[in-house]
């Protein structure tokens, strides 16, 4: 696989998701998680869908509606929603035994959105987390990069991905905590819809280094396979 195979629209849904994870994290501790929040999603469409699981990776309690009963089972069957349910009720019996634990959920009720806010509203039911301003302009240090693998991305992905950990844990720094834990959960909840391509916010120096070791990897035959890696500024 490279680059040039990955569809587009699976590279664009990734770098909406850490878009949308880097700004419900930001200002979190070194350690950031979102556990013990409920996050509303809205509407299951292409934003709502990239606000669940993103929401899943930041380790929030998510809540989604589709009025559109096969959106509600693609919802599942792509790991974007855990539970797909009929009512409200449901849903809340659901998320309020994850947010009391601090775990991640992701439940979608199938039924109308309006009909279900309009119910929320009624019940007093607030979200602690709504979908953030996303800023597709990177702030002046960061980059984003893209890697992905020319075969078997099971097993030589995570390879790579421990490479960039390891840059990340080396530079240290408040990011760091956040970057962590999207090199540790993004794949879990993006692969099947992202088709073996991975994404990372870091500073440029980071960047380099990541970009020089996989190089190395490759070289030495560490990694066995071709390994395509692009840096961008920008990611709107």
């Amino acid at each position: 696989m490279t680059f040039d195979s990955i569809p587009l629209e699976a590279l664009e849904f990734t770098l909406a998701v850490e878009r949308i994870y880097a700004a419900l994290i930001s200002g979190a501790d070194t350690e950031p998680t979102l556990g013990g929040k409920l996050l509303y999603a809205g509407e299951l469409d292409a934003k709502g869908r990239a606000l669940m699981v993103a929401g899943n990776i930041a380790g929030a309690a998510s809540l989604g509606v589709t009025g559109d009963s096969a959106a509600g089972k693609q919802a599942v069957r792509d790991g974007v929603a855990d539970f797909l349910v009929n009512s409200l009720d449901e849903g809340l019996r659901i998320l309020k035994n994850e947010v009391r634990k601090r775990e991640a959920a992701a439940v979608c009720v199938a039924a109308d959105p309006g009909a279900v806010e309009a119910e929320m509203r009624e019940r007093g039911v607030v979200a602690d987390l709504v979908a953030p301003a996303v800023d597709s302009e990177l702030p002046s240090g960061p980059v984003i990069v893209a890697w992905g693998v020319a075969a078997a991305p099971a097993q030589w992905l995570p390879r790579v991905d421990r490479i960039a950990l390891e840059c990340i844990e080396k530079a240290g720094g408040l990011e760091a905590g956040a970057a962590r834990r999207w090199l540790h959960q993004a794949p879990r909840y993006i692969g099947r819809m992202a088709q073996g391509v991975r994404v990372l916010r870091c500073d440029s120096g980071v960047a380099d280094e990541l970009v020089e070791r996989v190089q190395g990897a490759v070289a030495s035959g560490e990694i066995g396979v071709e390994v395509q890696v692009r840096l961008a500024q920008r990611v709107g």
